[in-house]
């Protein structure tokens, strides 16, 4: 029987190379890949009703690995770990493997883990269990204890010891990680009286977590959590941030661009953040700010801010703000010009007083006599507001005496969207409300709506379309995303914006006529009107925004699927174009440009600095699109040139650079219609063009050709270097090719072994029948991703369940260099092949060994 994959033994075969630490590395990766399984399995024996009830989504590994990998002090010789809300123990499963894979582990290791869901906590068992044995290898002593009680209950018992009680070294903790239950607390519950009796006043259960955690860490002890972003800003998580920004001492925040991926198995729709932090006073200088589009996407962008921007010195609310790149620093700055409040303005903003559901009976669908309007944000339409209008919301509202104190007199305001999501162009959606426009005494302001007035009565029509132009503004959308994290534009949000002076609102005002301006049109009057900066194209962050937009609407408009409509793929076009953000489009250049000019160029002229080991994530997931569409063309400049090699230069095709400076023109439809019409053909032309340096390969005395560079390169030494050596005799069953999909297929020959599979599902590179020992070899030729680790050795498994003969799995790599990145991921049972090094292979454990044959 083949050994067991979560075998601690690391067999070589003969002339196989040793690899240094791989043995410990490719443990702790099985450790992961265990109990992600575990939370798998978990996860679908828990209702959706429980989920929400309990507030646990539970953390999927790869999220885990991410936040485990930001804890610095794991040098220590005696570490304890706080998991409060353990779940199946995927946190603490990931912090386990961060340290046994580094190269001084601690002495001891002690975990406590707090659980109350019965069905999780046999998991966690399991996971914990899966940890001590990890820790038994490379020789870290290890205490855990499993606490089946209430977290918060518990916390405050140890925060607040009394005669026969006292703290000491075993109730404190030098590291936590939690994923926090999201539940929202009663204001006379239980939790509630026991969170106000260590401090906090909040109103959801995941802030309560934050504090207690962060209270039970030792003295600069390190706190890791990933959390909804809303305790950022807003008036129910005053209380909490005080109380945190005073303990604790922030180091870095991740953000993730989509809020689907993080937790896509639970459809979570809140923006999540990962917060690191640790318990001292004294704050440092910076905070590093990263981000990515999801958990699994390495292409990171980082900015480091001070301290001061981050949380102002002077802000009585403390609100976060989150600054991701030079551009939003730049808007920062910007919006530090405006010092008024509204306050200072003497205006106030109020929610719509209508809650409609309370009122019910007072509604009416449409008009009717002695009835008053009923507005909704259905009712917004072009910067005004539109009544009556066809819809489902009810129209009007009664004129009795129980609905009067529901009303505002049919006077001048401004009306503002309560809720919004990151995904739409706007985060302020405001309206003017013009009562010259519509006849009646009084109106009604539904509950989903947020109104400015002044004291309860109406604005001057010129300061109210001013206020409107100001909101509407991108330089206001941009500044108001950096600190609002939730779908609620809340009133005490509005207040904590500083605003211009009346004299200037007043003046902006006077710009707009009964139509209200288009996005670019506001851009234009605020940059004239209150930011001066005619003089200044260089440094106009408002420019840059509608750059990197533009972009994205070309990509759109030309057909490119969801997963390249992002800020990635839209400053990859303007980098290839030579386009800067104060360019215009008709003067687009084509340079020959590399991946690394392309992210300098990011950086340089669009204030977004990625981390340089993100090259990869650009050529994968942006340039690799564009050259399937015949947007660019791959090394113009000599067609024979390996797609792989570092020498690589991409360019713009040249109809879609006579396209694109067409942009913004009146040409621009009719262009772009042709275009599409004809990129078909283009995509023909170019084929044939790399079909001249395809690379021939000989499969059974017959000359087929790959298509050049990438992974045919290995594959070509698979077939010439690999299969003479390691199965002589065998059968070359199939040759997969990047362009074709495959070079060469003999289904026949897999028929007559059992196994029937589809040519276009999940197949490895090349497939050998070795004749002399029966066994079926597939190989994976792995220059970007793709190596056997132990999801893709299952899928493998199961494509090829009806296999007669055994099955031998070998992951080939061009170079020693490529293969260190994998050798964790490398499932036990498989064997690894470095071109390089012909004559050798790595077997990674198991029964069916390759052997050199001369």
């Amino acid at each position: 029987m083949p050994i067991p994959s979560n075998s601690q033994d690391f067999a070589s075969a003969p002339n196989s190379s040793s690899v240094f630490s791989s043995q410990v590395k490719l443990s702790t990766q099985n450790l992961l890949a265990e109990v992600e399984l575990l939370r798998l399995v978990a996860n679908s024996q828990l209702t959706e009703n429980k989920k929400i009830v309990m507030g646990q989504f539970l953390t999927p590994i790869s999220v885990a690995d991410l936040m485990a990998g930001m804890f610095n002090r794991q040098n220590l010789s005696d570490i304890s770990l706080l998991d409060a809300g353990a779940g199946v123990g995927s946190l603490l499963a990931a912090f386990v493997a961060k340290l046994c894979k580094q190269q001084e582990h601690p002495l001891k290791l002690r975990i406590v883990a707090y659980e109350i869901d019965s069905v999780l906590i046999n998991y966690l068992n399991q996971t914990l269990e899966l940890c001590a044995e990890e820790c038994q290898n490379t020789k870290i002593i290890f205490n855990y204890e499993v606490r089946e009680q209430d977290f918060i209950e518990d916390a405050v018992r140890l925060l607040q010891p009394d005669l026969f009680y006292q703290p000491n070294s075993t109730t404190e903790f030098t590291h936590t990680i939690i994923n926090p239950p999201y539940l929202k607390i009663k204001a006379n519950s239980k939790v509630r009286k026991l969170l106000s009796s260590i401090g906090l006043e909040t109103s959801n259960l995941y802030t309560g977590f934050m504090a207690a955690t962060a209270l039970l860490l030792k003295p600069g002890g390190e706190f890791i959590a990933i959390t909804p972003r809303s305790f950022c800003n807003g008036l129910y998580f005053r209380d909490f941030r005080k109380m945190f920004l005073e303990i604790m001492a922030l180091q870095q925040i991740h953000l993730f661009e989509s809020r689907q991926e993080v937790f896509q198995d639970d459809d979570v729709l809140q923006e999540t953040i990962i917060i690191h932090a640790t318990k001292q006073k004294q704050k440092l200088d910076t905070v590093l700010i990263s981000k990515s589009a999801g958990v699994n996407d390495d292409f990171v962008m980082t900015n480091s801010v001070l301290y001061t921007d981050l949380v102002h010195p002077d802000d009585s609310e403390q609100f976060i703000h989150i600054i991701p790149d030079t551009l939003s620093q730049q808007v920062v700055q910007q919006m530090s010009d405006f010092t008024c409040t509204l306050t200072d303005l003497g205006l106030k903003v109020s929610t719509g007083r209508v809650v409609d559901f309370r009122a019910k009976q007072y509604l009416r669908a449409n008009p009717e006599k002695n009835t008053i309007p009923l507005l909704y944000p259905v009712n917004f339409v072009d910067g005004y507001v539109e009544y009556p209008k066809i819809t489902k919301k009810p129209q009007a509202l009664i004129n009795v005496e129980a609905t009067a104190n529901l009303l505002v007199p049919n006077e001048h305001y401004v009306l503002c969207k309560r809720f919004s999501s990151k995904e739409e162009k706007r985060r302020i959606v405001a309206v003017v409300y013009d009562a010259n426009r519509i006849d009646c005494t009084s109106v009604g302001f539904e509950n989903h709506l947020n109104y400015f007035h002044k004291d309860g009565r109406g604005l001057d029509l010129n300061l109210a379309r001013g206020l409107a132009i100001y909101l509407n503004s991108s330089l206001v959308d941009i500044f108001f995303r950096l600190f609002n994290g939730h779908t609620q534009v809340n009133a005490t949000d509005l207040r904590s914006l500083k605003y211009p002076t009346l004299e200037q609102l007043i003046s902006v005002g006077k710009r707009v006529g009964e139509k209200f301006p288009s996005q670019r049109e506001i851009d234009a009057i605020v940059e004239i009107e209150l930011l001066n900066m005619t003089n200044q194209p260089g440094n106009n962050p408002i420019v840059t925004k509608a750059r990197i937009d533009e972009a994205l609407q070309i990509l759109t408009q030309l057909g490119f699927p969801r997963a390249q409509l992002n800020e990635r793929s839209a400053l990859t076009l303007v980098a290839l174009l030579d386009l800067k953000p104060t360019d215009s489009w008709q003067s687009a250049a084509a340079p020959l440009m590399g991946i690394t000019p392309i992210m300098e160029f990011m950086a340089q002229h669009y204030g977004k600095t990625y981390k340089p080991n993100t090259r990869e994530t650009v050529r994968r997931q942006t340039v690799h699109q564009f050259l399937d569409a015949a947007l660019i063309v791959a090394n113009p400049d000599k067609l024979s040139r390996p797609i792989n090699s570092p020498k690589t230069v991409y360019q713009i095709e040249e109809s879609a650079l006579e396209l694109l400076r067409t942009y913004g023109s009146d040409e621009w439809e009719k262009s772009i219609h042709t275009y599409l019409a004809s990129v078909e053909t283009l995509k023909k032309r170019y084929a044939q063009e790399r079909e001249m340096s395809r690379i021939p390969i000989e499969i059974e005395g017959e000359i087929k050709t790959l298509s050049p560079g990438g992974q045919n390169i290995l594959i070509e030494k698979i077939i010439s270097d690999f299969a003479p050596r390691f199965t002589p005799g065998g059968k070359l069953i199939y040759v997969g090719d990047t362009d074709e999909k495959f070079a060469h297929f003999n289904q026949a020959a897999l028929a007559d072994l059992g196994i029937t599979v589809d040519s276009h599902g999940k197949m490895p590179d090349v497939i050998i029948h070795f004749i002399a020992n029966n066994w079926l070899v597939l190989i994976e030729a792995v220059t970007s991703h793709g190596a056997i680790n132990p999801k893709r050795q299952n899928e493998l498994k199961n494509t090829f369940n009806r296999s007669k003969i055994p099955l031998v799995m070998v992951t080939a790599f061009l170079s020693r260099q490529a293969m260190i990145e994998y050798l964790t991921e490398i499932a036990w049972e498989t064997d690894v092949w470095v071109a390089e090094d012909k004559t050798h292979l790595i077997h990674f454990n198991g029964q069916h060994l390759l052997q050199l044959h001369d």
